[in-house]
C-alpha cells in the first residue's frame, strides 16, 4: 500500500482526537476512528482496517485507564476479572476477524446500537444511581468476567462500539454509575486492544504509520475527555452516551441502506 498523503493523515489525526475523547468519556471512539479509516482506505483488507485502529485506540485507553484509576479508583475486584476475560475474548475474536467480511460490519454493529440506544431511552435513571446487584459475591464477579468475554470476543472481531457496550453492560446488568461504568469500561477496552495487537502485529496487518498519528492524536483525546467525565459527571456521561448512539445509528443506518441499495 502506498504511503498515505499528508492530508489525510492530517484528517485521520483529526477524527483520532474527537475518537479519543468520545472513548474517554463514554466509549464508542472506533465508531469514528474506524469509519475514518474506511473511507481513507477502500482497498485494505478488514484485518488491516481493525489493527490500524487498535493500535491508534490502546494509545486513548491508556492514557485515560490511568486518569481513571487515580481519580475514581474503580474497584479492582471486579476490574481485574472484567479485564482479564475480555483480554481473553478478544484474543479469540481477533483470531476469527480476517474470516468476516467487510459487507456485514455496518449491518451487525447497526443492529446492536438500537437496540442499545432504545433501552437506555426507556430507562432514563439508568446509571444516574448506585445500585449494585449481587455487589461482592461470586455471582457478581462471574457476570462481569462474562461481559468481558462477550464484549471482549466482539471487540476483537469486529470493535465500533465496545466502550459503549461495556458502560451499557455495567450499567445495566451490574447496576453501576455511568461513571463508575465507564471507569471499568476503560480498563476493560484497554486490555481488549492489546490482545488485539497480540494476534494483529505477528500476521503484519498493522499500517504503522497511520496507527502511529493516530495513537498520538487519540492519546490527547483520550487525556481531556477523561478529565472532562471526572469533573462532570455521571449525567453528563449519560446524556454524551445517547447523543454518541444517536449519532452513530443515524449515520450506520444510512451506510447500511445505501449498501443494499435502499437509498
Amino acid at each position: 500500500m502506498n504511503d498515505p498523503e499528508l492530508m489525510t493523515l492530517v484528517l485521520l489525526g483529526l477524527a483520532a482526537a474527537c475518537a479519543g475523547w468520545i472513548d474517554a468519556v463514554v466509549g464508542g471512539g472506533g465508531l469514528v476512528q474506524l469509519p475514518a479509516l474506511m473511507v481513507a482506505f477502500p482497498h485494505a483488507a478488514p484485518a488491516q482496517l481493525l489493527a490500524t485502529n487498535k493500535l491508534g485506540s490502546i494509545c486513548g485507553t491508556s492514557v485515560s485507564s490511568a486518569t481513571y484509576l487515580r481519580r475514581v479508583k474503580p474497584d479492582l475486584r471486579t476490574a481485574l476479572p472484567l479485564a482479564g476475560f475480555s483480554f481473553a475474548g478478544s484474543v479469540a475474536g481477533a483470531a476469527v476477524a480476517s474470516h468476516i467480511p467487510r459487507s456485514a460490519f455496518n449491518p451487525i454493529i447497526l443492529v446492536v446500537l438500537v437496540c442499545v440506544g432504545a433501552y437506555t431511552l426507556l430507562k432514563p435513571s439508568m446509571g444516574q444511581l448506585e445500585n449494585l446487584r449481587h455487589a461482592g459475591t461470586r455471582r457478581h464477579y462471574g457476570t462481569a468476567a462474562a461481559i468481558g468475554l462477550g464484549v471482549g470476543f466482539y471487540d476483537g472481531a469486529l470493535g465500533p462500539g465496545t466502550g459503549s457496550f461495556f458502560v451499557f453492560a455495567l450499567v445495566s446488568l451490574l447496576g453501576y454509575r455511568f461513571l463508575e461504568a465507564s471507569a471499568k469500561a476503560k480498563l476493560a477496552n484497554f486490555a481488549t486492544n492489546l490482545a488485539s495487537l497480540f494476534v494483529f502485529i505477528p500476521a503484519g496487518a498493522v499500517m504503522w504509520k497511520v496507527g502511529l498519528v493516530l495513537g498520538l492524536a487519540n492519546l490527547a483525546g483520550g487525556y481531556v475527555g477523561a478529565r472532562t467525565a471526572v469533573s462532570k459527571g455521571a449525567g453528563f456521561v449519560r446524556v454524551v452516551f445517547v447523543l454518541v448512539v444517536g449519532a452513530f445509528v443515524v449515520k450506520i443506518g444510512y451506510d447500511t441502506a445505501h449498501q443494499f441499495g435502499l437509498v
